[in-house]
This record gives structure tokens, sequence and C-alpha cells, in this order.
């Protein structure tokens, strides 16, 4: 039986636990919406067209913050198609994903929708195709009481209160060639610059999101921050992160190991904001908004799974998610939470059928993948102060990382009650671990629940015919006792060590 010991060391504090950190993404992209939160036909849908057993189990998972309406698509998308009486709204083509968009659902049903979920809105501004005044007539439409044309106009259309929406993203994925108005560093930074500040001036209380790259392995990345930072960097709170991770052949053992490559990421980007900092001058700090990250088969997308016809809603990247994508979810949920420092918004894309934890048939039943069961543990147990949590045990090796630890854990502190949650993965497939933490430093803890996601098949996947085929269950066998803390991780495993007063 291999072993790993770890301490906890309430002193080693990450600050607090973002609630942010455990947001989501709606996408107007293949089944998300349409089909997805909302099917009007559906026999579960209420009085607006929301699915309510979609929303059950959006509550379910404790998301806080959702980003919408894009991703690609907002690239594209005329805000004002989605608002007013839906017989006027127009039809248009969606180039991001092939798509024909009826509009039908726009911002006044997503705000309504999003309050049904108790979720805080991330609203993203297109930068691709439009500028500065759209994106300041939307902040007026949005946030503005009233006594002017567009806040008038959203009265009008049935919502007197503002919307009161405080977290933007200003554009999507700029440095991609994919993104319909695709930038340069400086063209982009120029315009970021210049829309933030006249979306400020409409609303002074705005938190606001510059792009960076789309992922680490974009030749720009690195340069492309750093040249959007030094004209924007008054002007900004947050600079975005994206990545996706996907099983690559027979390397298993890399995959699992895919939140180092993450660790590296969330490093360069915090190295580039503080040296843009250094070099400004600045008093305030830059930090991340990790706004879309999941595991997510895009080989599978880009290898024919984008339609060649124009459709509403087709069924895009409907990946079904296994055991061994649930422990690396779970690693990356690990990773973003030990990071609290500086990333301070996260959101896992996406929320329904599209690369999605919930899953959701036409006229049929919702159901749970397995990568819902980590994020619904992190999102609903994470509370009070994170810790980290080094453990030295065994090693597994990966072709891409080299020797990584088979144990990767976090901690999180809360005072009322007294209590402590450990967030640890066993990514090792060859046999168990006995872990033992050192708790000498939280006396007033007596007892342990230890929650496991695990199995023998790290393929096994749940489906609508069988939704209960890879759950959580309560294991034996962990002890806290004289400070001491023991509990056994099974090999490929997910595992929630609640300890309690």
């Amino acid at each position: 039986m291999w072993k790993a010991t770890g301490r906890i060391d309430p002193d080693r504090s990450a600050g607090p636990v973002n609630r942010r950190t455990f947001g989501s993404f709606v996408e107007h992209m293949g089944r998300c919406v349409y089909g997805g939160i909302y099917e009007p036909d559906h026999p579960r849908a209420n009085e607006r067209g929301f699915r309510t057993d979609v929303l059950e189990l959006v509550r379910e998972l404790g998301v806080t913050t959702v980003r919408y309406p894009g991703g690609n698509f907002v690239s594209g998308y005329r805000w004002e198609d989605g608002i007013g009486p839906r017989q006027d709204r127009p039809r248009r083509l969606d180039t991001a994903w092939h798509s024909v968009e009826t509009n039908e659902f726009g911002l006044g049903e997503f705000v309504k929708w999003a309050s049904l979920a108790d979720v805080e809105i991330m609203l993203a501004v297109n930068l691709g195709t439009r500028g500065v005044q759209e994106a300041v007539d939307l902040v007026e439409y949005a946030n503005h009481p009233g006594g002017t044309h567009l806040s008038d106009l959203r009265r009008q259309n049935g919502d007197q209160d503002p919307y009161g929406i405080r977290l933007w993203c200003l554009g999507n994925e700029m440095d991609g060639p994919w993104q319909m108005g695709h930038k340069t560093a400086h063209e982009y930074a120029r315009l970021a610059t210049e829309t933030a500040r006249a979306m400020r001036m409409v609303d002074p209380s705005l938190e606001l999101v510059a792009c960076g790259s789309s992922t680490a392995e974009m030749p720009t990345f690195g340069a492309w921050e750093a040249t959007v930072l030094e004209h924007a960097y008054e002007q900004v709170d947050y600079i975005s992160a994206h990545a996706y991770y996907e099983k690559a052949g027979e390397d298993l053992s890399s995959f699992l190991s895919s939140s180092i490559r993450m660790q590296s990421f969330i490093d360069s980007v915090t190295s580039t904001c503080d040296a843009v900092k250094a070099k400004t001058r600045s008093k305030k700090s830059i930090n991340i908004s990790f706004d879309e990250w999941n595991v997510w088969y895009l080989n599978k997308l880009q290898d024919g799974g984008v339609p060649t016809d124009w459709v509403v809603a087709p069924a895009l990247s409907e990946d079904s998610y296994d055991l061994s994508d649930a422990v690396v979810v779970g690693s990356l949920l690990i990773t973003l939470l030990r990071n609290s420092e500086r990333v301070k918004v996260a959101c896992q894309a996406q929320l329904v059928n599209t690369i999605a934890p919930i899953r959701a048939e036409p006229k049929g039943a919702a159901w749970r993948q397995t990568i819902f069961y980590p994020f619904a543990d992190m999102a609903t147990r994470a509370k009070g102060t994170v810790v980290k949590l080094d453990v030295a045990g065994p090693t597994v090796h990966s072709d891409l990382y080299g020797e990584v630890g088979a144990v990767d854990a976090v901690c999180t502190m809360g005072t009322e009650p007294a209590e402590a949650v450990i967030f640890c993965i066993n990514r090792s497939q060859l046999g168990s671990i006995d872990l033992a933490v050192d708790v000498r430093a939280l006396p007033m803890l007596s007892r342990v629940e230890h929650r496991v996601l695990g199995g023998a098949d790290p393929f096994a996947s749940n489906s609508v015919a069988d939704p209960g085929h890879v759950v959580p269950r309560t294991a034996s066998g962990a002890r806290l006792t004289n400070g001491q803390l023991e509990a056994q991780l099974p090999p490929l495993s997910w595992n929630v060590l609640h300890l309690r007063a």
C-alpha cells in the first residue's frame, strides 16, 4: 500500500474562498440554450419556457456566476436582436457555430432565468464586429434606471428595474483568427481601453475583464497579455484565461496530470500582470478571470462535428464524460481554488448539453454527468479560507510532465461552524493510497466524513438510460484521532474529506 502525508497549517492561507470561482458559461452554441435551459414545449417548462428540471440541477450544482452570451458567438452578436416582442425579433446566421439564431431567447430572458437560478450575470460585449457605442448602449439599456431612450426601452419591454450587472467581458478570444473581427494585440488593446473608459462613464461600478490569450499554446501568448495590459491596465480589473483539456491517444497519465499545465498557465499570466504593474508603476494588481475551462473533446468537433447546413440549435460537442474526466475536472478545481489569491473568477464551459456537466434530452430527462459531482462538491462545501496543502507521497509517470504527484489536494476552513474540508484526487490508476494529514493545528475538529467518486473502470460514464452508473459514495475507514487524519484514497478517484467539530 502506498502512503502519502501532509499537514494543515492555517497560516498558509491563499485568501478567502472566492464564490465566483464556481462560475459557469451559457453560450448560444449547440443546445446549451435551445433545448438546454430553454425549451417551451417541454413537460417541465415553466410559463417562461425555462426547463425547471434543468434549473433544479443548476441549483444543486452550486453555480454562482454565469457568463453569457459567448464565447465565439458574441463576436457577431447584435444584442438588440434579443429584446422586445419575440415575433419582431430577426433570425440571423450565426457564423461562429454555423447555425441559425432565432433570438427567441435574449438578454431579458437570460436575466429572468439567472434570477430563478440564483446566479450572478457576467455579460460579454461584442468587440469583434462592433465597438464602443454598441457596448455603451448595452450598459445603458441594462443598468440605467430610466429617463433615457434605452433605459426606457427596457422598461417598455417589461423590466422596470435595472439589471445591475457588474461583471463584463470586453469581447472574447480576440487573439484567435477563428474569431469574427479578429485583431492584433495593439488593435484590441486600443479598442478595449476606449470601450472600458466609455462603459464606466455610464456606470462607474463596473468590473471589466480584458481578453487574454485563448490558450497558452497561442504563438502570441505572453506578448498579447503584455501589450493589452500596457494599454488597458488602469481601465480593467481582470485579464481572461481560457484552457481546455482532452485525452490524447493512449497517454492517460498525461491527461490525468492536466492541472500541471493549468498551473503553469496561471503562473505565466500572473507574472506578466505583475511585470506590467511594475512597468506602469501602478498601485493596483490585475487578477485573472479563468472564464473558460473544462475537459473538451475539441478534436471531435473539428473533425466533422460542425454542421454544413444552417439549422437551429444543432447538437454540438455533447461530450459524454467518464470517470477519468471527472478526476481531471476535480484536479482543475483544486488548482483554481489553490490560486484564489489571483484567480478571482472562473467559469466552467459550458452549463448544459454542450461540453457540460448537465445533459438534457429533448422533451425528456435531465441528468448529471460524471463531472457534475466534483464541481457540486466543491461549490457547496468550500467556505471560509483557502489553505494550501502540500502532500508528499508516490508519483505517477506521465509522458508530457514527467513524474507527477499521485495525490493533489487543497483545504478550506470555515469558522461558523468550525470545519475544514480537504478536496483531493488520487490520479494513480494502479492502487489505493493511505493518506495521513497532520491536523493538530485544528484541535476543535473531531469527526470526519469521506465522500468518494471512483471505480474500477476509468471510462465508465453516465447516460440517460443509466444516469446513476457513476455516482459518489460515502466511504468507511476514515478516522480523526489525536490530531491525525487517516483515509484511504482509491485508485483514480475524487475525494472529499469533511472534518467537523
